[in-house]
């Protein structure tokens, strides 16, 4: 979708990427994949060791109404955490929790009851035969850094996987790790009417 001069790309980041164009400390970048159109970055960031699915866009505009907490866009995660959250632990997350001693806005929490249907990861989970893992869907509008890892890490279940599964309206339908496709004209419409 580049008629107006504008690139929307929909990629599915694999774990052990950063979120940016130049690599650093060992690890690949945005560069090892595409090619992208010039002047295009992640509007929003995952980790390295998070996968899943990222914006590339050369429109400043929706980057940032699409990343600003103040505009309350949806980013839903699948999240693999150690041991098995009780129900108080999970109200605490949908209410908030304090990070860095501000508490975080109330989020959306689901318990999944089996595994969720994901490409295996790169590198595979550390197995712990006495450490069982569940897992839930969260979906929040905040976005502050690492912040899934730390609100399970303060209910006392780190997170061993996370991968983000869609942004407002767009997923990961039909992507697999380290492929991308650009968003359709209809869709483009739909995520601009959305941040206006």
């Amino acid at each position: 979708m580049e008629s107006t001069g504008k690139s929307y790309i929909l990629f599915y980041k694999p774990y052990g990427v950063l979120s940016q164009f130049t690599r650093e400390a060992g690890y690949l970048s945005l560069a090892d994949y595409g090619p992208f159109p010039k002047n295009t970055y992640a509007a929003g960031r995952l980790d390295a060791d998070s996968e899943g699915l990222l914006l590339l866009t050369n429109d400043s505009t929706l980057k940032y109404r699409i990343t600003d907490p103040k505009f309350g866009h949806e980013r839903t995660y699948l999240v693999q955490v150690e041991g098995i959250p009780a129900d108080n632990e999970i109200k605490r997350i949908q209410n908030g929790v304090i990070i860095e001693k501000k508490r975080t806005k109330p989020v959306k929490v689901k318990v999944l009851t089996s595994e969720p249907d994901l490409p295996p990861r790169s590198v595979p989970i550390r197995f712990r035969k006495n450490i069982p893992t569940s897992w839930m869907e969260i979906v929040l509008t905040e976005g502050r850094n690492r912040q899934v890892r730390k609100m399970t890490a303060a209910i006392g279940h780190p997170t061993v996987r996370l991968v983000r599964t869609s942004i407002t309206f767009l997923t990961l339908d039909g992507l697999q790790p380290g492929t991308d496709r650009e968003l359709t004209v209809k869709e483009v419409g739909k995520l601009l009417a959305l941040i206006h």
